[in-house]
């Protein structure tokens, strides 16, 4: 870590007059300090700095309610690292933004009778203040709001670039609607069926709906982890490989025929699996309730009334228990066959409720003695079981008795000409016939389904598009961007059925830009996931009107050096940000694929083993402890509390603890600058050695994102100090330069008391600016090193020696030891070994 020191700038006369403050008053020491940072405009990243770039970002809040503990931990991770690049020389943006828009802004104006505007920026207001009142090392220069009008703007030219590129669409879609907040839910929102937000029962409604084409792009969001390897966590990238959810498998054309049918009416239906080798065990044909022939098929046999009285049971389902494995599977017989292509068997046709039109093409064949679902459904319906694949080594699989489906690997039987072949082989040679017949292929398929985008509400960027009935969809001219919201008074926030912005009829009608006829504008808003997915290059540009960001720019600052924020988002943002960076790749508006070179995630803040609720109870209040110790103390002591990525107790921190250390820094800063003596020249080579140590071991740490370890090596280095000053009677250079390196390297942490110190010892300029000191390897290495000492092969002392010495001083020190010598009397030794610095073993004559 031996950077050069960047040059400070030069502090006033009256600033470097130490001793005229003593002790540790963080509620006076803080606002100060932060006033002067303001004033010197300390964190504004400078576009034509010489400097190497270095771009630090944190993932932006919502702005509900004030600060919580999660957000003081996760804040002041990414205040280290950027106060850290910062001493390293770099020129760091340290940007801080709001994510806006979004439903419960809308909820609270429904509720409480509130503009959703009103509230939201007073929301930010009262995050500001308090991120002030913490000391972040923010660049408010570049502060956004995804709801201010200069931003949508460009929210939804990037939806318009993707929609005039094919990726955006209409469709209609079977969504989880929930109607007490009049709006669509993603699956993620949806909690044992019912609304995350308010608690409603959630039913499934058929929507004509937005999407964006992630799906072209899954193979490629796989792909390219490759460059992220290393630099982002392991889990993460596992939860987005599970929801990308590659498999490789086979497409099989089975075909469905109605009763009195001949096979050569049937209609083909395409299903795809990853284990075409137990295709001779299936014995029936599932179909997701929701799949675009079912009711046509239940109409041919019969079944109509049946389906519509199962679909009123689906409807109050989450996908989530609807998949989940060991629950009720509900189903109904439709009346019809599907033909199996491997054996002409006639397999009834159900649709059940495990089935997904999200997965795959909504079609299964159940081979239940080798998939659990298909076991239980099988159960519950008296259909019968066949083994087509028998595990190596195992008795015979009994399929009348089995509750346990066998869907691991094995021999393959009762499958024809493909009887005892392992299942690989049998899964190859059946699909290559398959296809050879114009009966299947070889597939992939992914679990990722296309994003959909559009919502049913109010607070969000709307969506740019007109609908003409002579034109169809047109697109908003960029000229005549954004598409402002209109005024909530304008609007009815609790619409019966459809959007809100369908109530303000002023707003709807328009003429088209294509034909200038009367046409209507789109009425749904954009999930707050698209403006989340793109804020990060906005930063770059702030306040640029013309462009949403500039490619030089992007060129300087872009991709992201370190990202950090919490696990919840390893998945969506990550993965739509990951999208939209490949889209804009693509369009030629980026030159880079990927947005964020190295990520990395904190734990949560826990107290008393449970997530802080009002409702438990056990809420602790960042101003509460900033009031009583000082912001300083409050970040590092989440800092110290363990590794970054786990979970935090409070329960289990001391911020009384970290407040004492904080001031017996300062007093060590005051008693040195009262009692020191620049005419000391005897330097204390201890402490010396000491200070180097830690300064390269601190750095170490930081790099490691270990901050636990680093502040306990910087309290150690004060024990240090302090064992220098009272029992050396240690004064000069050694001990102000260990004090100036303690207050450098504790700055990205606790920067209030280290400018205190740092001024307190008559530097000039910010220590925020001071640069990492350089070490010196040289007082790396340790001067002598305690060697234990064995007589053949059992300890019997430990000697200390200077490193590196050779074997004839080992040997002579160690004899001089009182209990090795005893056990060498009068015996003969036939050989040493001296291993350098870490062992010296005498092996001597056995006794006859």
């Amino acid at each position: 870590m031996a950077t050069e020191p960047v040059s400070p700038p030069a502090a006033g006369a009256d600033d470097r007059q130490p001793g005229r403050e003593r002790g540790y008053d963080p509620q006076l020491i803080e606002p100060r300090w932060q006033e002067r940072w303001e004033e010197a405009d300390l964190f504004t990243a400078d576009d034509a700095s010489e400097r190497p770039p270095f771009y630090a970002l944190h993932m932006f809040p919502y702005p509900s309610g004030d600060l919580h503990m999660g957000h003081v931990e996760a804040f002041s991770l990414a205040d280290a690292v950027a106060r850290y690049q910062r001493l390293r020389g770099y020129e760091v943006m340290n940007p801080i933004g709001w994510d806006s828009f979004g439903l419960p802004a809308e909820n609270a104006a429904i509720q409480r009778g509130v503009d959703p505007k009103e509230w939201t920026y007073a929301n930010i207001e009262t995050h500001v203040a308090t991120m002030r009142r913490l000391g972040f090392a923010w660049d408010w220069s570049r502060r956004l709001h995804t709801s201010d009008p200069e931003y949508y703007r460009w929210t939804q030219w990037i939806f318009l670039q993707l929609y005039c590129a094919g990726w955006a669409y209409r469709d209609e879609a079977l969504v989880n609607w929930c109607p007490s907040c009049s709006t669509v839910l993603a699956n993620e929102q949806v909690i044992d069926g019912h609304c995350e937000r308010c608690g409603a029962e959630i039913v499934k409604k058929p929507l004509t709906q937005w999407f964006f084409r992630i799906t072209e792009f899954a193979q490629r969001l796989l792909d390219d982890m490759a460059e992220l390897e290393g630099h982002w966590p392991d889990r993460v990238l596992t939860l987005q490989r599970n929801w990308i959810g590659r498999t490789e498998g086979a497409e099989v054309t089975f075909r469905v025929t109605g009763p009195g049918a001949s096979p050569d009416e049937a209609e083909p239906i395409v299903v795809y699996t990853t284990r075409p080798d137990t295709l001779y065990g299936a014995t029936f044909f599932v179909v997701a309730p929701e799949h675009p022939r079912a009711r046509e098929w239940a109409r041919a046999g019969g079944a109509e009334e049946a389906l519509d009285e199962f679909l009123d049971r689906v409807r109050t389902k989450s996908d989530v228990e609807r998949e989940a494995a060991g629950g009720e599977k509900d189903g109904v017989r439709l009346g019809v066959a599907a033909i199996n292509p491997v054996n002409g068997e006639r397999l009834p046709v159900f649709a059940a409720d495990y089935v997904l039109m999200g997965a795959g093409t909504g079609a299964i064949m159940a081979v239940p003695a080798h998939d659990q679902r298909d076991l239980d459904f099988a159960r519950a319906h008296d259909l019968p079981v066949r083994v087509v694949v028998q595990p190596e080594g195992e008795a015979p699989l009994d399929a009348a008795t089995m509750t346990e489906a066998a869907a691991g690997e094995g021999t393959t039987t009762n499958s024809g000409p493909y009887d005892g072949l392992p299942w690989p082989e049998t899964k190859q040679r059946l699909t290559a016939d398959l296809e050879a017949q114009g009966l299947g292929a070889f597939a992939v398929n992914y679990r990722l389904r296309d994003w959909l985008v559009s919502r049913q509400r109010f607070w969000g960027a709307p969506i740019p598009i007109i609908h003409c009935g002579g034109c169809g969809l047109v697109p908003v001219p960029d000229e005549e961007l954004p598409v402002q919201l209109p005024e909530p008074h304008e609007v009815d926030l609790r619409p019966e059925g459809e959007s809100p912005l369908a109530t303000s009829q002023d707003w709807v009608r328009v003429p088209c830009p294509e034909c200038g006829g009367a046409a209507t504008r789109d009425t749904d808003t954009m999930d707050t996931f698209v403006d989340s997915s793109w804020y990060y290059l906005r930063y770059c540009s702030p306040g640029r009107d013309d462009v949403a960001f500039d490619p030089g720019d992007l060129r300087r600052w872009m991709p992201v050096d370190q990202y950090t924020g919490g696990i919840e988002h390893a998945i969506l943002h990550l993965l739509y940000s990951r999208f939209f960076t490949k889209v804009l790749h693509d369009l030629g508006h980026v030159d880079f694929v990927e947005p964020f070179t190295r990520l990395k995630s904190q734990g949560m803040v826990l107290n008393q083993g449970a997530a802080m609720s009002k409702s438990k109870g056990n809420v602790v209040e960042p101003k509460e402890v900033v009031a009583q110790y000082g912001a300083d103390t409050l970040r590092a002591t989440m800092l110290f509390a363990g590794p970054i990525e786990d979970d935090i107790d409070w329960a289990d921190v001391s911020t009384s603890g970290m407040h004492k250390w904080l001031g017996r820094f300062l007093r060590l800063v005051d008693d040195h600058v009262v009692g020191r003596d620049e005419t000391d020249a005897s330097g204390d080579d201890a402490l010396r050695r000491a200070t180097h140590r830690a300064i390269a071991a601190v750095g170490e740490d930081f790099e490691g994102f270990k901050y636990n370890t680093a502040l306990a090596k910087l309290m150690a280095l004060t024990n240090e100090v302090g064992a220098a000053v009272r029992e050396r009677g240690a004064s000069g250079q050694d001990v102000e330069d260990a004090l100036a390196a303690t207050a450098i390297m504790l700055s990205p942490i606790a920067p209030h008391v280290a400018e205190e110190a740092w001024h307190r010892l008559g530097r000039d300029g910010f220590v925020a600016e001071a640069g990492w000191p350089s070490h010196d390897p040289a007082l790396l290495v340790e001067e002598t090193v305690d060697v234990p000492v064995q007589v053949d092969g059992k300890v019997r002392g430990t000697m200390t020696v200077g490193t590196a010495s050779d074997e004839e001083t080992a040997v002579t020190t160690a004899r001089e030891l009182d209990n090795v010598a005893r056990h060498l009397a009068e015996r003969e030794i036939v050989k040493t070994i001296w291993v350098p610095d870490r062992m010296l073993n005498f092996v001597t004559k056995p006794r006859e």
